[in-house]
């Protein structure tokens, strides 16, 4: 099987079993999202068979596939921007909606303006 169908695999098969709903849970805590991470390097790893000594920031760029954080941000920046011009308006209210200041609890659209993490940085660095 070659590369290109084994990223054709993990693109239509894997990731929408891992980022189900990654639009709520994109700012979920580092470390929860970073065991995520782990089964796309690995997997990125079988497809090239790549040896240890590769970096994940090279499969990722050679790939072309965007880490974890970087495609739940992606589709949560596509998310938000269909739900803001959806025709319902509780839909759009929901999705405006600022919470006071006081309130400690983040709201999933702050994903949108978290910092890249470190692979992200490394990838688009490449």
């Amino acid at each position: 099987m070659s590369l290109r169908n084994k990223r054709t695999i993990y693109t239509m098969c894997i990731r929408p079993v891992m980022t189900y709903a990654s639009p709520v849970f994109a700012h979920a805590r580092p470390d929860l999202l970073y065991d995520l991470q782990i089964v796309q390097n690995n997997f990125c790893r079988r497809a090239a068979d790549a040896p240890w000594y590769v970096k994940n920031s090279v499969l990722h760029r050679d790939l072309e596939l965007p880490n974890i954080s970087k495609f739940m941000k992606d589709a949560s920046e596509r998310f938000f921007d269909i739900a803001n011009s959806h025709p319902n308006p509780l839909l759009v209210s929901a999705v405006s909606y600022e919470p006071p200041p006081q309130h400690f609890c983040r709201r999933p659209r702050n994903v949108l303006i978290d910092p890249p993490d470190e692979l992200t940085a490394e990838v688009e660095n490449l």
